[in-house]
């Protein structure tokens, strides 16, 4: 197969309705930033920098790359042994534990070495292994649970007029900015230009998603242990409940969407009816140069 696609997400202009201040981050190999409108610059920077110190302890726990993290004792652990790990590092494994199960294992933060093999204890805060060999990679999920953190923690400065993404690969669109049904964003494929518009989205309160590989090979499908060539994936989730860590459920689709049929995706579409998925298919090795799209989303007749 060719190269996956490259899939991108683009934050268009808010239309006038205040002022919209942007703060950046560099943390987990990527840019976070928050857009927020508030009448107060130096209130909304605060909070800003406030989010992004959240971003930084959380990478502490989650990157299996930083030693003596959560994840790289989690990973150092035999038969038998345990870790006590932070709160977030437990509620992450636990997402990511919900998404292997509602995808049937098509998202696998342990790449096939065993998921189920690891106990979370959330009254001694422990991870127990019930195997050797156990390894952690939280990638997309730990950036799109840092997504979903920072803005709870916007939310408790008052500030609910926001959007906050991580590499605009994981987005989460909250209140947009007054007079204004939602942030503008775009969903792009190949080729460049107005062909490679997927979907233009007014985002409200709704996360997004994409997958590929624009920074080198780094899904894996886990029933094979081959990396995942030719196809981008999107997903779109919207959810009634505000509580819910959207951005790190939709990181959880749109890596299983790289691996999974489309009639295996059409079914999950069926089943979480906030959930949208767009494909951008290659073509196979020797085929025409052209990629097909797809959009899949469950039917408005269909019974949630």
């Amino acid at each position: 197969m060719k190269a996956a696609a490259p899939a991108s997400i683009a934050l268009g202009e808010a239309p006038p309705g205040g002022v919209v201040h942007r703060f950046a981050l560099e943390a987990m190999a990527t840019v976070f930033e928050v857009h927020c409108v508030h009448d107060d610059a130096g209130y909304a920077r605060q909070a800003a920098h406030a989010a992004f110190d959240l971003v930084d302890r959380l990478e502490q726990n989650l990157s299996r790359f930083i030693a003596n993290s959560d994840i790289a004792r989690v990973n150092d652990l035999t038969a038998g042994r345990s870790t006590r790990v932070n709160p977030s590092t437990l509620e992450c494994l636990e997402i990511a534990r919900h998404m292997f199960d509602v995808t049937g294992g098509a998202f696998d933060v342990s790449i096939g070495s065993g998921l189920d093999g690891l106990h979370l204890d959330f009254d001694d805060f422990t991870v127990l292994a019930h195997a050797d060999g156990i390894r952690l990679d939280l990638g997309g999920i730990g950036k799109g649970f840092a997504v979903d953190r920072m803005a709870e923690l916007l939310a408790e400065w008052e500030i609910r007029r926001a959007l906050v993404h991580g590499g605009f690969s994981s987005v989460l669109a909250l209140e947009p900015p007054p007079g204004s049904d939602g942030w503008p964003l775009t969903l792009r494929a190949p080729p460049p230009g107005p062909q490679g518009i997927l979907a233009r989205i007014s985002a409200r309160q709704m996360a997004l998603s994409a997958s590929g590989t624009r920074k080198g090979d780094h899904i894996v499908d886990p029933s094979t242990g081959r990396v995942a060539r030719g196809r981008a994936a999107w997903v779109a989730l919207t959810d009634p409940d505000p509580q819910s860590s959207l951005a790190a459920v939709a990181e959880g689709f749109s890596t299983a969407f790289m691996v999974l049929p489309v009639h295996d995706i059409e079914e999950i579409c069926r089943r979480f009816p906030g959930l949208e998925g767009w494909l951008a298919c290659g073509p196979e090795e020797g085929g025409r140069p052209q990629t097909s799209r797809l959009h899949l989303m469950a039917s408005p007749n269909e019974p949630g």
